[in-house]
């Protein structure tokens, strides 16, 4: 730490260098003063270190999701369609589509955090830490960089930088991103062909399409070390479709969806999606551990589910689609539902803040996103969409709740008095 100290850059001679230390110096350690006086809760979990128990929830997302690129890859060649087949294939693979994602990210991110603050003369704000490992889990593995970037972009500018900085924004960023993409550029997040990486088509013949990294990198390491290597020749096989199951059951039933998919690999996520979001126990797992940690609300998590159950079950009585009357528990097993409800909707920041208005606010997004999800005509999900309307609601969610409370003990009041 003294060393640390000794290299700090002087703010009034070097206002970006000392904005860009003190940023990582906070990060690596705590705050060694806190205020004094018997009232005062000691506590070592400040926002940054708050920050990283989502990061470190997300892991195991990560890690699953980086293996499924390649998995779903291999499916649409035909080749190692065991899930433990070609291991080393998938996992490299995984990991070439990943990182740039995972850098470009941070890059653009950080880059337009670092600058903020530089400008407003003020230590770097955290809020981006979350929001960097959230993006590439729900993007596509074939997003291209430069969307990746103009969707970045947009939602740290225009939707926390314009209202603030962290802790302003009333809309959260990760699905701001997502969003920019889904409506400014439509058919690279939505369809069967973006769920896949790495083809040129999913046509039967079509061919991969790896890089020299893959066949002039990682061919002759694989090669030393007697290993299959990435095969240029190979092609997409017929009858293969990269549609997900939502995409099945909103155009065709339940029952198209299971000639393709059995339940085991959509509950355990071995199907085309988005990076982080196809396998459910893993993210439950990583609900239970924010929501036993405190830093995610389980009032959120749990009433989100009761929406979604309510909505569902009513679609099936209605019953006048198809997609209707899908069985509202195989509604959980397709799309993003969990993923929203764990680390989307859970957002500190853009919920509602006070108890009651947690069950009103997780209720309503998990009872509009299917709505949004079965009945919109365009686009067979509705979270993201959904999140995003109650995130502008919330305070109104909020005041009332305030104004109920304060008209129930002026009530109290004027009986004793």
């Amino acid at each position: 730490m003294n060393f640390l100290h000794r290299i700090e850059p002087d703010k009034e001679k070097s206002p970006f260098l000392h904005t860009v230390y003190d940023g990582f110096f906070t990060f690596a350690f705590t705050p060694n003063t806190v205020t004094k006086g018997g009232v005062h809760i000691r506590d070592g979990m400040d926002l940054k270190r708050q920050m990283v128990q989502v990061v470190f929830a997300l892991l195991i997302l990560y890690l699953f999701g980086i293996y499924n690129i390649g998995h779903q890859h291999f499916i649409a060649l035909g080749e190692y369609p065991g899930f433990l087949q070609g291991v080393h294939l998938k996992l490299v693979y995984g990991l070439i589509q990943i990182i740039p994602i995972f850098v470009v990210t941070h890059v653009v991110g950080l880059g337009i955090e670092f600058f903020y603050a530089y400008r407003k003369g003020h230590g770097i704000e955290e809020g981006f830490l979350v929001s960097g490992a959230l993006i590439p889990l729900i993007m596509p593995p074939d997003i291209p960089l430069w969307i990746l970037t103009l969707a970045i972009v947009f939602a740290v500018i225009i939707g926390k930088e314009a209202f603030g900085g962290t802790g302003m924004n009333i809309l959260n960023i990760a699905l701001l991103a997502r969003v920019f993409v889904f409506f400014a550029y439509p058919t690279y997040i939505s369809g069967d062909e973006v769920w896949v990486a790495g083809l040129q088509g999913l046509a039967a013949g079509s061919p991969p399409d790896y890089g020299w990294i893959h066949l002039s990198v990682f061919n002759p390491l694989f090669e030393a070390l007697n290993l299959p290597g990435y095969n240029p020749a190979s092609a997409v096989v017929d009858g293969y479709t990269g549609a997900t199951p939502l995409s099945l059951a909103f155009h065709s039933g339940w029952e198209h969806v299971t000639e393709v998919y059995s339940d085991s690999q959509m509950l355990w996520g071995t199907i085309p999606g988005s990076v982080g979001e196809t396998s459910k126990p893993l993210i439950i797992i990583g609900a239970l551990y924010l929501a036993l940690t405190k830093i995610a609300d389980w009032r959120i998590m749990f009433s989100m589910v009761v929406g979604a159950v309510v909505m569902a079950l009513l679609l099936n009585t209605w019953g006048a689609t198809p997609f209707m009357q899908v069985p509202w528990y195989y509604q959980f097993y397709m799309g993003s539902f969990w993923f929203a409800m764990a680390f989307m909707a859970t957002d500190p920041v853009t919920a509602s803040g006070t108890p009651t208005g947690k069950w009103i606010y997780g209720f309503l997004i998990g009872f509009i996103g299917m709505i949004i999800r079965v009945l919109n005509p365009a686009y067979p999900e509705g979270w993201m969409l959904a999140i995003l309307f109650m995130n502008v609601f919330a305070p109104l969610i909020d005041h009332y709740v305030y104004q109920a409370n304060i008209s129930r003990r002026l009530k109290k009041a004027r009986a004793v008095a």
